[in-house]
């Protein structure tokens, strides 16, 4: 067994892996980027290494640093986690030439199964069915075209190379496929470094099941089982469970024979996935999609229902152990499900939320398992993914399990940034996820994008408004201005009120006026709609009256920061005439291009003095590994380019500015 093992990854995997090193006897070394260098991964590890800067393709993507980073600190052994370098030969062959052993498969695997094209051909010549379809080597226009022409619409372009949804578009008549093509290859090329793409027949309602297999270096496979992976935003997963149900025995079957047979076919020896579509109309015949070579997201729920520790067999496993059982020993029981809670804004469009961590608190219950990367030191950057911690909810019934994840989202505290906990409670929550699941489930119950609710957000402005008042009366009677304790006071009309101040709560999108009137601890504050009343308790949590809702509120300058059983906002409160003073001046030009959220600027696509029209795309920028166009609003010239590509940029900077071209003579 190694005595020190170097994980080659951060956030929340890096956490998990070192409990398993910790359990095995197993010193573990992190690696961090100087953005990390104080992540809590880099906190609980014996000893952590800088190996580059912020951007990964610097850092966490460079083999040869991660290489060096394990050679000064004596591991023995290399984990990659997943992501970054998890299924790339580069990293695999630094580790043999160094003479460090490599955590996961043998190269030979990852290679045949890291290209979706070369993948699919093994998988046929092994008798595993796979979607209809074209992964032919030529990738000129004229074939993929033809290629489309008889496959049929819909169907979905994918890059050969990675996943994540990165390079994938669905394309809906023939004669968008030039255009839809050009995009997902320039995307693979950025994300991958290969433009290839293969072409697919689109199943209308797919459901997404995998099978987990575990292998060892003397020749022996096993499954353990497989998990519901269906739903999923943008080709990304949210929701994962095992076992996977309104699944026959007969398809089920199917799916563990289907993934031993691929497994057996390149020798696979650790843990991996093998991940089948099935028409949720049908649920026959499962297909082939792709096989992941190394650790998965939503590992622990298998880990929950079968006793099995993936990582620390992931560890015996590449020092040369044995698996001690044979397929027949291995059970699984009770219901387990996975959410992913990522640092995210459903009601933005699933836009990334960047910045501090201002509080957060991990639930403790029966049947619920926490697995994160942050704590309430740490902070969200645009460099990474979002991911922030998944909760598993486990018990001896579905309904049992989906009851303890509820439960435990609702419990999660992450403040001072929106997460997707309430979107997933909203999933957990719907009649329809006690029915036959199907990658479609957010569109199908959302079409226009997943809001919260609209009383839960008025209760919410009147309380920042009634916080932040209470914050400025507790600092009145410390600061030395004479006037500062007066409130809610007029020289030349009546007040309103006695005791009221008149507020304005910006939500980021819109300002909203509201009357407050805060004597003590109780007060009331009044909008359009009517009062909303509410009390402070001794141990400072909000309640409205007529209302079982508890709220932790941290009011920080004009910003609050409000939470309620999972959900997260922040605002800016002010009082009515500065916040109307501010709003008449530094309007941006209606030319200027800014970002809309926080990110690296990736790319600039025009120069100074360029002629653009309306809608022409002028910039990329880069957030949590997603890139967004930025598009020119109205026809123009290029007048500047305040931001240089490579810097990280806040929210609204301006990024292009562009004049209105001069009317003719």
């Amino acid at each position: 067994m190694f005595d020190r093992i170097l994980i080659a990854n951060r956030g929340e995997i890096a956490c998990r892996i070192i409990r398993s090193c910790r359990r095995l006897g197993i010193s573990p070394v992190a690696v961090h980027s100087e953005a990390d260098a104080h992540a809590r991964h880099v906190r609980e590890a014996d000893a952590a290494l800088c190996i580059g800067p912020p951007a990964a393709l610097r850092s966490y993507l460079d083999a040869d640093a991660i290489v060096r980073a394990a050679q000064a600190s004596g591991a023995q052994a290399v984990h990659p986690g997943y992501g970054f370098l998890s299924e790339r030969l580069a990293l695999v062959q630094a580790c043999e030439r160094a003479g460090l052993v490599f955590i996961g498969p043998h190269a030979r695997a990852i290679e045949a199964m890291g290209s979706k094209i070369e993948s699919k051909r093994i998988a046929r010549a092994a008798g595993v069915p796979c979607v209809a379809g074209y992964d032919g080597e030529d990738q000129s226009l004229p074939r993929l075209q033809a290629e489309a022409e008889r496959i049929g619409v819909p169907l979905l372009v994918k890059a050969s190379a990675g996943g994540g949804g990165k390079g994938m578009r669905r394309v809906e008549r023939l004669q968008d496929l030039p255009a839809l093509l050009a995009a997902a290859q320039a995307e693979a090329q950025a994300a991958f470094g290969d433009a290839s793409v293969m072409l697919e027949r689109c199943i209308q309602r797919p459901r997404h099941v995998e099978v987990q297999l575990l292998g060892d270096r003397l020749g022996h496979l096993v499954h353990l089982f497989e998990r519901e992976c269906s739903i999923q935003r943008h080709y990304q997963k949210l929701i994962e469970e095992t076992p996977a149900p309104h699944l026959s025995a007969a398809v089920r079957q199917r799916l563990f024979d289907a993934a031993l047979a691929l497994g057996r076919a390149i020798g696979y020896d650790s843990a991996g996935t093998v991940e089948f579509v099935l028409d949720a109309e049908r649920d026959d015949e499962p297909a082939f999609l792709e096989m992941n070579t190394r650790l998965q997201v939503e590992h622990p729920v298998t880990e929950l229902t079968t006793g099995i520790d993936l990582v620390e067999w992931q560890i015996r496993v590449a020092a040369g152990e044995s698996l001690p059982w044979a397929q027949h020993e291995l059970v699984q029981q009770g219901w387990a499900i996975e959410a992913r809670v990522n640092a995210e804004d459903p009601a933005a469009g699933f836009a990334p939320a960047l910045g501090p961590v201002r509080g957060y608190a991990e639930p403790q219950a029966a049947g619920l398992r926490v697995d994160s990367g942050i704590d309430a030191r740490s902070e969200i950057t645009p460099h990474y993914d979002s991911l922030v911690a998944k909760l598993v909810g486990h018990g001896g019934s579905r309904e049992v399990a989906r009851q303890r994840l509820l439960q435990g989202l609702r419990a999660l505290r992450v403040i001072g940034l929106p997460t997707t906990q309430p979107l997933l409670a909203d999933v957990l929550s719907a009649p329809a996820f006690a029915q036959k699941l199907h990658t479609g489930f957010l569109a199908e119950h959302w079409a226009e994008g997943w809001q919260p609710d609209v009383a839960l957000v008025r209760e919410a402005r009147a309380l920042a408004a009634l916080a932040w008042l209470a914050a400025q009366q507790e600092q009145a009677p410390h600061d030395d201005r004479p006037l500062a304790t007066l409130h809610a006071w007029r020289a030349t009309a009546a007040a309103g009120g006695i005791g009221r101040s008149h507020l304005v709560v910006d939500d980021g999108q819109q300002r909203h006026a509201l009357a407050v009137h805060l004597p003590g601890a109780s007060g009331t504050a009044e909008d359009d709609d009517g009062a909303i009343r509410a009390t402070r308790d001794e141990g400072g949590v909000w309640r409205v009256a007529g209302s079982a809702r508890g709220w932790r509120v941290q009011v920080d300058g004009a910003r609050v920061d409000l939470w309620h059983a999972g959900w997260s906002v922040a605002l800016q409160v002010g009082l009515r005439v500065a916040s109307s003073a501010r709003a008449g001046s530094g309007a941006e030009a209606p030319g200027s291009v800014c970002a809309d959220l926080p990110g690296v600027l990736a790319q600039i696509l025009v120069g100074v003095g360029d002629r653009v029209a309306a809608g022409t795309p002028v910039a990329v920028l880069e957030a949590m590994k997603l890139f967004h166009t930025l598009h020119a609003p109205r026809a123009g010239v290029v007048r500047a380019l305040p931001v240089a590509p490579g810097a990280t940029v806040q929210k609204g900077a301006a990024l292009v500015e562009i004049d209105a071209e001069p009317a003719a003579a």
